[in-house]
């Protein structure tokens, strides 16, 4: 083909000169190839390369051997560094010295990242790469996360030749922009043919026998690519273009907006000192986000902000938010329309984007003006991400007049990243490198189902690879393809929808009604007959609360107590011990008035209990299916409440339980009609899941992190909940002291029978009563509450830049109180970060400045050892650290929030579904008694789902929870750190007083982390008896 259409200029771009090399020799190809490793625009890269192949007499494209004629051509030192990688990962036994696809013609369509990368997989084959792009520049500025894996990947294919700056700060990523320029040259010099300003319309078939596929293209393509015949199509073309005939599911969870901004990167001295923010989240952080809401009235739930070609933000705001600063025009239903640019006011979003990012980098950047974008329009744009698309399979097959078309896809339009997880690029990565090994599967003669087969076992273990899994030992191995080779790990966590109803669910009306039976048999009085009037004395409930928690209610303490009162006690028992929360008020109960909300809350009883063994005497045996989270996070509310009534001076002993107060079938905030599946029960009151919301941001409530107001008695979530008696105090905001429940005061109900465990000893030293000194406080404050395992787990990280400091430094500080870094240690870590193989790229890299307060820690540190003069590289090693530290449990949090998400979206359909079947049980007294019966069993199926999801969601806020505290828990430790670093001579009264109350927080923030730590654990040795118990 001409060189025209495969090197054409892809278009202007903004005016930025390619840095030219002056190279010692003459020859003019060295010239070209410093230029083209240097080449900073796409058109550039294009230009020096397409000067190149002529200097040399070459024609671009062609397959791998246009790469062994350039490699022979030019074989001076900077040249030959380059190919010395490029030669050792072709040399792989995968590859077959560029023999594995000889005879394959394949089709990429789309130049991002995903697409390139598969693009180099497959001239590495030996196949012939055609690639077509519909754009003509590379302008995306956005910067992507990189996983360890990813990086190892792309030095392995030149990164630092052609991209000096490639991972030299404290977080590893790269903008889309250079990726895809250092993706192209590789493509380029590996001879894929590429077309640009070419888009991709579809497939044509082949006319007859002995024909091939073609594609159709638009505009019309030069004659030779229009007649081009391929074996295989990869679509890397993005999320909304997938090929005809791959369906596409949709996860859907709640409305979630997210908003990037890029601003020019002038590179100054002042901007290269603003520290880079891994990832803050609300869910953990409260007091930030509260900080942000005062100063400049925006809310968000998390930021993050990366240092690359542009200092880019990324953040998820709040609807209500956009709507009170006029960033959006409109309130509307559809996404579409919200966020469309008719109803997107772009100054508004201007000022929005940055006013959030000069708050979080404390104004340090400067003027902060907005890179450009590709139409020349500021860089700063709002977006949906609340559903995510994912292809049900991830290849296909086509035959046609016997030509058959291997079809596969790579990139967003096989997975749609979920952004604050940096999970896009990387799974990415992967899909290529899997459909690199499916074409040689396919090249290699497979058969269509047997290639088809293994392409979509490895798809399934694609969601289930993370940074963390992507171990070393993995990705540093020689044949990358083994990564997919690994059996999958099945987590607690993933969930896998059959369709059924939960284990343990009463399939049917008679079933339950049998378990009551059993359950209540033997009680004196109590005679269940039905499951309505058979429960309006209160005892049938009590005899069954009692046959499951004999310990918690004594059929003694019941003699003379009303209907109602009995109710009632059990209700509370059953919420405050079991966590089954009421699904009725003790009144309906004993009424009768409400027969499905008590089938509803009965069938909840059978889920959790169901494999109890029924005998007299206390309860030995539970089902998995135990809400402990949801008693924990009961327990724990409750615990709250119990300290805002102490500190607002009210008697939180002498309240009544309000479980008689309301009627079960109204709303008590909106008045309206409450269906079974709708019943959310607080404070012994019934909600709409829908109106249980923060009163300021309608954020969701979840147990645990909520309160009510005493005076205006609506519901807030902590971070917004006024507080008219105290001193403003926005570091404050969310750190009371609160004690968590302990794990041994019935927080889980009774295992099954197993051997017993011996006894283990004091998890900590019991406290004394006196002042305790530095070193003491020290080990305090760095306490690592891990449960021990069976091999003596090594230290946790430190959670901050200056924590990993001082433990590197520890030879030059006295009384620490933690173990010394031996001086073997640091030089691991110099020898770390340099790669043997690869000392020339460490050339081009650049440290990454530190705030001046680090900077003289480490100083004061460092001051009387040399040890920073004697590890250079120590420092960088060490941010690194502390920001992936920081990095993963943004991470975590956001995988929460997006589950939380996902969750209260399928309650909102389950309560749907669920209004539909009462409204059908209760109106239609014409329909045949069989049809009702199956719509109660429908209903019961649908309430064992909600119970599922309730659970998980229980959960998922334990997690938070931990989040939270491990917050506080650094938070503190900075601040007594500070205390702790001064001169005792030196500290005012003041200051050992605001020391001790610091520690003393520190004190109760470890006592919550163990509390939690000691509940998981129970729970876990509870689960292992399950499941013996269940094996024998």
């Amino acid at each position: 083909h001409s060189a025209a259409p495969l090197l054409g200029s892809p278009g202007s771009g903004c005016s930025r000169k390619t840095a030219m090399a002056s190279p010692t020799s003459s020859n003019p190809a060295h010239a070209h190839f410093e230029s083209f490793l240097q080449a900073q625009l796409c058109r550039d890269v294009l230009s020096s390369f397409q000067g190149l192949c002529e200097a040399l007499g070459l024609e671009p494209g062609g397959g791998l051997p246009l790469y062994h004629k350039i490699k022979a051509q030019l074989n001076y030192w900077s040249a030959k560094s380059l190919w010395a990688k490029l030669d050792k990962r072709a040399g792989q036994p995968v590859y077959q010295q560029g023999r594995a696809c000889p005879n394959t013609k394949c089709l990429v369509v789309g130049a991002g990242p995903c697409g390139l990368r598969a693009a180099v997989e497959l001239a590495m084959l030996g196949a012939r790469v055609v690639l077509v792009e519909k754009r003509t520049t590379f302008s995306r500025h956005n910067v992507l996360h990189l996983w360890p894996f990813t990086i190892h990947d792309l030095r392995a294919l030149g990164a630092k030749k052609f991209y000096g700056r490639f991972c030299t700060g404290t977080l590893d990523h790269i903008s889309i922009r250079q990726l895809q320029l250092l993706l192209l040259k590789v493509a380029l010099l590996l001879g894929v043919e590429i077309h640009w300003g070419v888009a991709f319309t579809g497939l044509q078939p082949p006319p007859r026998k002995g024909c091939g596929w073609r594609a159709q293209l638009q505009p019309s393509p030069p004659a030779q690519l229009s007649n081009y015949e391929f074996d295989v199509l990869i679509s890397a073309a993005g999320g909304k273009f997938v090929p005809e005939g791959f369906t596409v599911r949709e996860m859907r969870g709640k409305l979630a907006i997210g908003i990037t901004a890029n601003f020019v990167n002038g590179r100054t001295v002042e901007e290269t000192q603003v520290p880079e923010i891994s990832g803050v989240a609300r869910i953990y952080n409260q007091s930030f986000f509260q900080s942000l809401l005062k100063a400049t009235g925006i809310d968000l739930e998390n930021i993050v902000y990366y240092k690359d070609d542009t200092h880019y933000f990324v953040m998820t705001a709040k609807k209500q938010c956009l709507l009170r600063l006029g960033v959006l025009r409109q309130d509307w239903p559809e996404t579409d329309r919200l966020l469309g640019s008719a109803n997107v006011a772009p100054e508004a979003l201007q000022r929005f984007a940055r006013a959030a990012a000069d708050f979080a980098t404390h104004g340090k950047l400067g003027k902060l003006e907005f890179a450009k974008d590709a139409r020349g329009q500021p860089d700063v744009s709002a977006f949906d991400f609340t559903s995510m698309m994912r292809a049900e399979s991830s290849a296909r097959v086509q035959e046609k007049h016997g030509a058959r078309l291997l079809l596969g896809l790579v990139g967003d339009c096989l997975v749609e990243p979920f952004w604050p997880l940096g999970t896009g690029v990387a799974r990415g990565f992967l899909a290529a490198l899997d459909a690199g090994w499916m074409v040689k599967r396919w090249a290699e003669g497979a058969g269509p189902l047997e290639v088809l087969a293994e392409r979509e076992s490895l798809y399934q273990l694609l969601s289930q690879t993370s940074s963390d899994n992507m171990a070393p030992a993995t990705w540093r191995s020689i044949d990358l393809y083994d990564v997919a080779a690994k059996e999958p790990v099945q987590r607690k966590s993933d969930k896998i929808d059959t369709g059924k109803p939960a284990t343990g669910a009463a399939d049917t009306q008679e079933e339950l009604l049998r378990w009551c039976q059993e359950q209540t048999a033997g009680y004196p009085g109590v005679h269940v007959t039905d499951l309505s009037s058979s429960w309006a004395d209160g005892l049938a409930l009590c005899a069954l609360v009692h046959r499951l928690r004999p310990d918690l209610l004594e059929p003694s303490e019941l003699q003379g107590v009303g209907a109602v009162e009995a109710a009632a006690r059990a209700l509370k028992v059953a919420e405050h011990e079991l966590g089954i929360a009421p699904m009725l008020p003790a009144q309906a109960v004993v009424a009768g008035s409400d027969p499905l909300g008590l089938i509803a809350y009965l069938s909840h009883f059978h889920s959790a209990f169901k494999n109890m063994t029924p005998r007299p005497g206390p309860a030995s045996q539970t089902s998995p299916g135990t809400p402990n989270a949801v008693l924990f996070l009961g327990k724990l509310q409750r615990t709250l409440q119990r300290t805002r009534a102490k500190e607002n001076g009210e008697d939180a002993g002498g309240k009544k339980p309000r479980l008689t107060a309301d009627a079960g079938d109204l709303c008590a905030l909106c008045g309206e009609r409450l269906y079974v599946l709708e019943r959310l029960c607080a404070d012994g009151r019934f909600f709409h899941r829908s109106c249980f919301r923060c009163h300021s941001c309608e954020a969701t409530l979840w147990p645990g992190s909520y309160a009510q107001h005493p005076e205006d008695k609506h519901f807030y979530c902590l971070q917004h909940l006024p507080q008219p008696d105290r001193k403003e105090d926005i570091m404050d905001g969310d750190s009371e002291t609160l004690e968590l429940p302990a794990a041994g005061e019935n927080s889980t109900p009774p295992g099954p029978s197993a051997p017993a465990a011996p006894q283990e000893g004091p998890r900590q030293p019991t406290r004394r009563l006196i002042r305790l000194s530095s070193s003491e406080r020290q080990r305090l404050s760095s306490l690592n509450l891990t449960p021990d395992q069976e091999v003596e787990a090594p230290p946790k990280p430190p959670r901050s830049c200056a924590a990993l400091a001082r433990q590197a430094l520890e030879g030059s500080f006295v009384g620490w109180g933690i173990p010394a870094q031996s001086p073997e240690v640091l030089v691991a870590m110099e020898k770390e970060e340099e790669s043997p193989s690869s000392s020339e790229e460490e050339e081009e890299e650049e440290e990454e400045p530190i705030d001046s307060d680090l900077e003289q820690a480490l100083m004061t540190l460092a001051k009387t050892s040399g040890t920073m003069n004697k590890y250079p590289t120590w420092r960088r090693t060490l941010l690194r650290r502390a920001k992936e530290e920081e990095m993963k449990r943004f991470c975590k949090a956001q995988a929460v929030q997006r589950r939380l998400n996902e969750i209260e979206a399928s309650l909102r359909e389950l309560e749907a579904e669920g209004v539909r079947l009462e409204l059908a049980l209760r109106s239609q007294h014409s329909t045949p008694e069989q049809q009702k019966k199956l719509w109660l069993e429908q209903l019961l199926q649908l309430v064992q789902k909600k119970n599922s999801l309730v659970a998980e969601e229980a959960e998922l806020m334990i997690t938070v929870q931990e989040l939270n505290l491990e917050e506080k828990q650094w938070q503190l430790d900075q601040e007594l750190r500070g205390y702790m670093n001064r001169e005792e001579t030196l500290k005012t009264a003041a200051d050992r007083q605001a020391e001790d109350q610091v520690l003393k927080k520190l004190v109760d923030v470890v006592n919550q982390r163990d509390a939690l730590i000691r509940f998981q654990e129970e729970r876990r040795l509870s689960e292992l008896a399950s499941g013996t118990g269940a094996q024998g």
